[in-house]
């Protein structure tokens, strides 16, 4: 059983560290565009609303990752 959990917590750790780089690239993304006059609005605020949610995303798995202070 242990095996099991200890392959659990390395999965969502590779997967914190994936979303992490996601919402970083993308951060750097929106920055570069944010400079050009001529960037599609639209899209922008599609970008943002993906950083967002990947910014969710991150925040929930490091809730899952804390122990329970209350245990």
């Amino acid at each position: 059983m242990s095996e099991k959990v200890d392959t659990e917590c390395f999965e969502s750790m590779a997967r914190l560290r994936e979303l992490r780089i996601d919402h970083r690239d993308l951060d750097y993304l929106i920055d570069q565009l944010s400079h050009d006059p001529l960037i599609d609005q639209l899209r922008m605020r599609r970008l943002k609303k993906r950083r967002l949610i990947l910014k969710d995303m991150i925040t929930q798995l490091e809730s899952e990752l804390i122990p329970d202070l209350d245990a």
